[in-house]
């Protein structure tokens, strides 16, 4: 049987983020390749930094859309459609151009089986599995296409390899990392919400009440 939550955990912030930075420090340990050590760093914070603001805007203020059950980008499924094909595009760095290209393909097809896992699990809706498949692929996209014209990262496989393990052993299967309820407390936060909008309140037309502010005795 299908274990979906093994793909959902292969999407998970808590193992791409720091994985994502282990590429960009091999990048940039060379001269050679510090432009796709930079091009790598814009390309990956810009998809997560649209997929966080995507859901800051609902929770907080309840920017959704009822009518495609849209309540922001799912996060798995741009985050790992994003790295996933430049990492297997770098573990392959040293191939031919057929074998990165396949690994590449490769990775937007683990992406879009990352993004599936999430509607398997009740997640997501499919409008934002779709929108964060395209936020991840235009991304890494961008990425290889800008990265094309530059000299080719040649990296040692084992490399590419231990930048993913790693993550790997500090989040094991099983475990997530605790990013939505963070980012669930910083909405109502700072909407000043007691609690964050949620998909019942899109689907209901109900609304968070407004937090209580404590007024202090100066006696």
């Amino acid at each position: 049987m299908l274990d979906w939550h093994t793909f959902t955990w292969l999407g998970d912030s808590g193992l791409l983020l720091p994985a994502a930075a282990f590429v960009f420090l091999w990048l940039a340990s060379s001269r050679r390749t510090w432009y796709s050590a930079g091009l790598w760093a814009l390309c990956f914070g810009a998809c997560g930094g649209i997929v966080m603001l995507s859901k800051l805007a609902f929770m907080g203020w309840g920017l959704g859309d009822k009518e495609f059950d849209f309540t922001g980008f799912s996060g798995h499924t741009a985050l790992s459609s994003c790295f996933w094909p430049v990492a297997l595009w770098l573990l392959a760095s040293r191939g031919g151009h057929r074998l990165r290209v396949a690994g590449a393909c490769a990775g937007w097809l683990l992406g879009a089986a990352i993004g599936v896992s999430r509607l398997a699990i009740d997640a997501h809706s499919v409008s934002e599995v779709i929108a964060g498949f395209l936020l991840g692929v235009a991304a890494s996209g961008l990425f290889l296409k800008l990265q094309h014209t530059r000299p080719h990262p040649l990296l040692p496989a084992w490399w590419v390899a231990a930048s993913l393990a790693v993550p790997m052993v500090l989040l094991p299967p099983g475990h997530r990392a605790p990013t939505h309820g963070l980012l669930e407390r910083a909405a109502a936060r700072v909407a000043g919400l007691e609690r964050p909008y949620t998909r019942v309140d899109l689907h209901a037309g109900t609304h968070p009440l407004p937090r209580m502010r404590t007024v202090k005795s100066i006696f």
